[in-house]
This record gives structure tokens, sequence and C-alpha cells, in this order.
């Protein structure tokens, strides 16, 4: 099946450096170019691709508001946005996942890197590391802004729902929340899904956001 890409991004060197990467791969297709946010939504708008890679920081509207509009339009529910930036952990990520993003990478990454983060997106899989979610816990959780309607969605999950998102929100990968609370892999994948699809979640990222936004896990303390 192939893989239809949008690129966004307002250096045209580093579009065809994306673009020349990805079309290594036979089943990958760069479907569209924007060169800055309002582009990168009306593209995404008319050609529907699968993937979206998206610079943060571009003229006019940015890479997250344009990610916001993106992900919350249910015209592009099988589309998923990555975030390109040029920093691991910086002031924006969190915000982009808020805003749906199914997670981001580097523009310093490996190109088989770079393959490999839009297959494992385009297969409805987070790209967020465990490691990588924990180092965004310690620099973001606890920032002013929690979204206080997420409250009421604790409803929505069973117990042991409750459980396994807080256990997601800390980090913690399906084989390690399976050792922790002494299930198998699968129990706990089984559960992961069940609470994205009561919480209407788009993938794993959107799990941590809302295990923060909700108060299910707590800020670290200082």
């Amino acid at each position: 099946m192939t893989i239809r890409i949008v690129l966004a991004d307002d250096q045209p060197l580093i579009r065809e450096g994306f673009r020349a990467i990805l079309e290594r791969n036979p089943d990958f297709r760069v479907v569209g170019e924007a060169a800055d946010g309002v582009e990168a939504v009306s593209m995404t708008r008319r050609v529907r691709p699968d993937i979206v890679l998206m610079d943060i920081r571009m003229p006019g509207l940015d890479g997250i508001a344009a990610a916001g509009q993106i992900c919350s339009d249910p015209a592009l529910s099988a589309c998923r946005v990555i975030i390109v930036t040029t920093f691991e952990i910086d002031e924006y990520v969190y915000a982009a996942l808020r805003a749906g993003a199914s997670g981001f990478l580097l523009k310093s990454l490996e190109p088989d890197e770079l393959r490999r983060a839009v297959a494992v997106v385009a297969a409805g899989e987070a790209l967020l590391a465990p490691s990588v979610t924990r180092r965004l816990i310690e620099q973001f959780a606890g920032r002013p802004g929690r979204s206080p309607g997420y409250g009421h969605k604790l409803g929505f999950l069973t117990d042991r729902e409750r459980e396994v998102v807080g256990l997601v929100g800390t980090g913690l990968s399906n084989a390690e929340i399976a050792s922790r609370l002494g299930i198998s892999p699968t129990t706990a994948k089984t559960h992961v899904s069940r609470a994205m699809l009561k919480l209407d979640a788009r993938d794993r990222a959107q799990l941590v956001v809302f295990a923060y936004d909700s108060g299910l896990v707590a800020a670290p303390g200082p």
C-alpha cells in the first residue's frame, strides 16, 4: 500500500531532501509540499495524505496551529501529523502533542530513521518512545493550560483502564505496564486500545496528554 505524504517546511532544501529520502522507498509518495502553515492545511484538505511532516517554525500560521487545524478536522481523521523540530525537547513539543500530533522527529535524524518513522505512524502507532515520553514529562508536565473538560472523561474508563492510562502517562511501554500490573502484554495493549477508543484519542501520544491534563498523573515535584 502506498503511503501518501505532504511536506510542510519553509525551507525548499529541507523539503527537497525529505522528498529524496522518502521516495527511495517505493511505498512512499510525496503528494504535496507547503511553505507555510496555511498552505499546509489547504494542501492537506485537498490531497488527503496519510502523513504530514510538519515544521514548527513557519511564517504566518505556525506548525502547531496548522497541526491543530488538521487534527481537529473530522474529514482528516485518517491523516497523521509528525512534527519536525530542531531540538529534541523544546518549548513547542508538548503544545504540538496537545494539538493532536502523533509524535516528533529531529531534522538531524538519519535517512533510515525518517523512513521507519513515517511507516510507524502510518501504521497507527505514536512516534513517542518511552524514553522520550519521560523527558517530555519532566520538562512539560504540570505547565499551565490543563484542560478542565478532560476530568469528566475519566468516568468513561474502568478502574483498570484509568490505571493503565496513568502508566502510559509516566512513559511506560506496554511490556512495562504488563510487568507492573502482572498481566500479559497483549492484555495491556487491549486496555490501551480500549482507553484510546473511549477517549477518542488518535494515538498513544494523546493518552500521555490526557493523563496529565485530566490529573490522572501528577506533575513531578521539584
